[in-house]
């Protein structure tokens, strides 16, 4: 009864972790080493979260993961015990966009933007922004600011409703706008 009791307990914490802890504070817990002022918003941190660690003021969004091993099931039939592992660095001022991938052993530089569904197989250097799967250089991140510097709405910082007034009171020219693919 007290085992079943105490398995309850820790279970308990389980879900107290995830419902009121941050996802910052989680993946702290779970082993990611972090700097400071993050915004996490993603659960997964592999199987191996200390060999993981990431800088100050990064972004990583909703459905990006961070890999430390893998495909080592594939030699097992040989090599029964055969397991790879690569650390994942991630500078200062880097943003993950949602559903992005890191492999192992990948290092991102600093003021890096990943984009959205990218596959990163190779390392980063800082200063610049990449997309694709795999991932490759798009820009500087100079360039970046100077083709989206015309979009910019200081919004940073203003509560959601400040943001909503904000946003439906702006032209049209305001707002990014593709161009058609064909």
């Amino acid at each position: 009864m007290i085992a079943i009791l105490n398995k309850l307990i820790g279970g308990g914490k389980i879900v107290y972790h995830h419902i009121f802890w941050s996802l910052e504070k989680q993946a702290i817990k779970a082993g990611v080493e972090m700097g400071k002022d993050n915004f996490i918003a993603s659960r997964f941190w592999s199987s191996e979260p200390y060999l993981i660690r990431i800088g100050s003021h990064c972004q990583i969004t909703a459905g990006a993961k961070l890999y430390t091993h893998g495909g080592a099931g594939a030699v097992r039939r040989w090599y029964p015990k055969f397991d790879t592992f690569g650390k994942v660095v991630i500078g200062d001022y880097v943003y993950i966009g949602n559903d992005a991938k890191i492999m192992p052993g990948v290092t991102v530089g600093d003021n890096v933007l990943i984009a959205a569904g990218s596959i990163v197989t190779k390392s980063i250097p800082s200063n610049v922004v990449v997309a694709g799967n795999p991932a490759r250089f798009i820009c500087s991140i100079e360039d970046y600011i100077e083709r989206n510097k015309k979009y910019n709405t200081d919004s940073k910082g203003l509560s959601a409703e400040e943001k909503k007034r904000l946003l439906l009171s702006l032209e049209e020219s305001k707002f990014i706008m593709k161009e058609n693919l064909m």
